[in-house]
């Protein structure tokens, strides 16, 4: 199916992701790997909670970690407008694409609606988050992989062509994407708002599930430095993919697992989309270089394992075809 137009002027203008919440199961255990091995700030923490921030961030989290009974499940994926007006704009949108909506109460964040895509995917649009002061000159504070921001989100679909029709609607645009030549359906797009390949990414899958959540980081020795870290303080196994280079987003990547499971990736070296009548690159689906310029192949577990959205149901693609996976 042809890649939807975008629409420049959407209903309420969302800038960029902000944050995400992840479920978890030991909250102290998950505290460490984020702080001591991803080397993300906490700006709160109780009993429950701990609230991340990356170096170059100045709303009060990208990251909560929440401790749950559903461990290695997600709670919500957040998301910044341009300003107050557009959080009533988006109410309205929602309700007239008859999805839930609600305003809820989120620490440190002001008004805050909560709604669901199409899919399921619960979702959160906020404009203003308390603002700290600045850490990125304090370079005492850096360590881990030295992530500098939160980069975007990859989830899962069981219906590619689906999500990027409503996400396309109030705003985001493909920048990248695959399709299967048999059906012309789409089996996995790359979107964007805030000038970089992507803010939300679909892959084709049963969904909807989280797929990653990334962080950007300097540069590849960045990188590097993490996979000696990890692989001499007990997190040798949590490394999954990489180091390589994508040939879409031409990326270059690392993909780790967290202690419940979900998967996140380090980031670097993208491109920039900011113009509006930027064309979409089509790549292959059995393409190897779509998904690894060079490196290794990805592995299995990458193309199958995601985290599950709480109290959303599942459903199975019908796409048959699959792009070649690693042994």
């Amino acid at each position: 199916m042809p890649i939807p137009a975008p629409n420049l002027y959407p209903d309420f203008n969302t800038i960029r992701l902000s944050h995400v919440c992840l479920n978890v199961k030991d909250l102290a255990a998950s505290r460490k790997f984020y702080t001591e091995i991803v080397g993300l700030q906490v700006t709160d923490e109780s009993d429950s909670h701990v609230y991340l921030r990356a170096m170059e961030e100045r709303g009060h989290h990208c990251i909560i970690l929440q401790k749950s009974d559903q461990p290695g499940t997600v709670e919500v994926m957040g998301f910044k407008t341009y300003d107050e007006a557009d959080l009533d704009k988006a109410e309205t949108y929602f309700k007239g694409k008859g999805r839930p909506t609600s305003w809820v109460e989120r620490p440190y964040q002001g008004r805050t609606l909560l709604t669901s895509d199409n899919m399921g995917i619960p979702l959160e649009f906020y404009h203003k988050m308390d603002r700290l002061d600045p850490i990125h000159q304090k370079y005492a504070l850096y360590r881990g992989v030295k992530p500098l921001r939160i980069d975007h989100f990859n989830c899962f679909s069981h219906d590619v062509d689906a999500s990027v029709d409503f996400y396309s609607d109030f705003g985001f645009r493909v920048t990248e994407y695959t399709e299967d030549d048999d059906s012309k359906k789409l089996w996995a797009a790359w979107m964007h708002r805030k000038g970089g390949v992507h803010d939300m990414a679909f892959t084709n899958g049963t969904g909807p599930r989280m797929h990653h959540v990334a962080f950007w980081v300097p540069t590849p020795l960045n990188i590097i430095d993490l996979l000696d870290l990890m692989a001499t303080s007990g997190y040798v196994d949590n490394i999954e993919r990489g180091p390589g280079r994508h040939g879409i987003s031409n990326a270059f990547f690392l993909y780790i697992l967290d202690p419940d499971g979900h998967r996140i990736e380090i980031y670097c070296s993208d491109y920039q989309t900011v113009d509006p009548d930027l064309e979409p690159i089509k790549w292959d689906l059995q393409d190897p270089q779509r998904q690894t310029l060079w490196g290794a192949p990805a592995p299995e577990s990458w193309f199958k394992h995601g985290t599950a959205f709480v109290g959303v149901d599942l459903k199975d693609s019908e796409i048959e075809a699959s792009p070649i996976i690693a042994p």
